[in-house]
């Protein structure tokens, strides 16, 4: 998961760069989800990320874990570089139980 996080990031930073963007991924979560992390690390990525994807995040540091709390409530999207990209995206989008919609 960690790994997958990881290249998460930097995917991210990669594709929302592109202007000419092939492939579009449309996100929305409407209902707050949670992870409860004990990795501060792995953490501080996954909120770093949600941020950048522009989520209302809430998070609590209490008995050595954190809680993260996150939503989505309107529609936003990713432009991204290729296929491959777009559905590795989508993936991580749906393990954190986002809607997602890939458009070509």
């Amino acid at each position: 998961m960690f790994r997958s996080l990881l290249f998460a990031a930097v995917l991210f930073a990669v594709g929302t760069a592109t202007a000419s963007a092939a492939e579009i991924v449309r996100y929305r979560l409407t209902q707050w989800k949670s992870q409860h992390l004990h990795d501060a690390t792995k953490s501080k990525k996954i909120l770093a990320t949600l941020e950048k994807l522009g989520c209302e995040i809430e998070k609590a540091d209490h008995n050595g874990h954190i809680d993260v709390k996150y939503r989505c409530p309107e529609w936003k999207q990713l432009e991204l570089k290729s296929h491959d990209d777009a559905h590795k995206w989508e993936a991580w989008l749906k393990q954190f139980k986002f809607e997602t919609e890939h458009k070509h």
